[in-house]
């Protein structure tokens, strides 16, 4: 197999801005994805099934305009480049509906209901909007897949960094800011959240460069589809995202439940969220563990590894509500999605290429639209909505003692729920390695025909 031709390694500030990206987006989306369906429960006052409902609805019609949004991009022509100009456009409205979806305007019924709806709706479409060009502009930074990794290991950092701080200060923030009223807590809270947001975007749209040469002619509008055309390792990637986004939404949505119910330690639920940091260990090392092992068996054992977590959990719930065992697995679980989230994104590009490779045409936008943006909401709409049908299901009443069926219920949604899904989602990877195995030959042979101009 031939070897990478060697290209200049990406500067600090390309690194650390490409980071920022990541923290960005989690100030304004980790409070939505962590704790939103708790805040429609119990501070806005929806039933848990109404909540789970706008949550699917949501994520799914948003998923529907992953490729719109490709497709625009695709199309994007302006002075700063195709992809590096959403940044500057989007951050201000995406900052905004992330204020308003913790807005508790008094409405009743299906007013009410309309309300979050639409809120939600709006800030997970610009979610989208914004999110999509992080995953998309990896493939015009640089042209090196090792490379590549590196710069998916400063962003995963930058979105673990992002969810840490979300975590160790945002119910404290509500709690101080609001002095016992939940609702002016979370009121003046977020917008703090969405402020430093905006500034670290902006610090990315002035720091990043477009490098890779991209294809300049206009083309019809559907023609980026055709790069999905025998382009099995973007399938291989989506199908495993998809089934990932979904077992890793529903083990969140449903943990404060789990903390607060099943395990009586509600004081545990920041420090639970906290331990996501601990999938740094695993992130930080991704470079060296591609160099050691291929891609697809780091990949494969990070899902392997949730799973394992999954299981670790059932046995301490065995053992009568083990406390130690319990917070193994579910650290563990954390610790192991750093690969198991990470390789998509970093890999996602090397589909584009794969599909250049393959059929000529180049859409990086698109393909990270469809197999980042997509998979990425229709799963997490998935995984926040079953938690909530469940608890509904179950007869859930915010803040009473639980019956012992909703406690099944919400074992079910923490546990065994994300360890089918988990499952379900390492099986696409395993055939990964025999399009790994061609990465070296598509990179030449991109090379050679954009030096010739073919």
């Amino acid at each position: 197999m031939s070897e990478l031709r060697p290209v200049s390694r990406t500067s600090y500030p390309t690194r650390f801005s490409y980071a920022s990206t990541d923290i960005a987006c989690q100030l304004v989306f980790a409070p939505i994805s962590f704790y939103l369906l708790k805040f429609y429960t119990d501070v806005y006052g929806l039933a848990a099934g109404v909540a789970g409902t706008i949550m699917l609805v949501a994520r799914f019609i948003d998923a529907a305009d992953a490729p719109l949004w490709g497709i625009l991009f695709e199309r994007t022509r302006s002075r700063w480049g195709k992809i590096r100009p959403w940044f500057l456009w989007l951050c201000g409205p995406f900052a905004l509906f992330g204020i308003l979806t913790f807005v508790t305007p008094d409405l009743e019924g299906s007013a009410k209901i309309a309300y979050a709806a639409g809120t939600y709706i709006l800030v997970n479409i610009l979610y989208t909007g914004i999110n999509t060009p992080v995953t998309a502009i990896l493939a015009v930074l640089t042209a090196n897949p090792q490379e590549r990794v590196v710069l998916t290991c400063f962003r995963m950092f930058g979105s673990k960094l992002g969810v840490l701080l979300v975590n160790l200060s945002f119910m404290k923030l509500v709690g101080w800011l609001g002095e016992g009223d939940d609702r002016r807590g979370y009121l003046l809270t977020v917008p703090i959240y969405c402020a430093v947001a905006v500034g670290l975007f902006l610090l990315a749209f002035r720091n990043l460069k477009e490098v890779v040469p991209t294809e300049e002619k206009r083309t019809p509008m559907l023609s980026g589809f055709g790069a999905l055309r025998g382009n099995w390792p973007w399938w291989i990637i989506a199908t495993s995202s998809l089934l990932f986004w979904i077992a890793f939404i529903a083990r969140v949505a449903a943990a404060p439940y789990f903390f607060e119910y099943t395990l009586g330690r509600a004081d545990l639920i920041p420090l639970a969220f906290a331990l996501d940091f601990i999938s740094l260990g695993t992130v930080l090392g991704l470079p060296w563990l591609c160099r050691t092992f291929s891609k697809t068996t780091v990949w494969a054992a990070g899902l392997a590894g949730l799973i394992v977590g999954q299981l670790i959990m059932a046995w301490g719930l065995a053992q009568g509500n083990s406390l130690p065992i319990v917070m193994t697995g579910w650290a563990l679980g954390f610790l192991a999605s750093g690969a198991a989230m990470a390789m998509p994104f970093s890999i996602l590009s090397d589909s584009v290429d794969y599909g250049e490779w393959k059929t000529g045409i180049r859409a990086a936008g698109l393909l990270a639209a469809i197999g980042a943006a997509f998979c990425l909401k229709a799963g997490a709409g998935l995984g926040g909505a079953l938690p909530g049908w469940i608890l509904q299901a179950c007869d859930y009443v915010p803040k009473a003692a639980q019956t012992a069926t909703v406690l099944r219920g919400i074992e079910f949604s923490v546990v065994w729920l994300p360890a089918i899904a988990f499952a379900a989602a390492l099986g696409p990877v395993l055939f990964y390695g025999k399009y790994e195995r061609q990465e070296a030959q598509i990179h030449a042979d991109l090379t050679a025909r954009r030096e010739t101009g073919k």
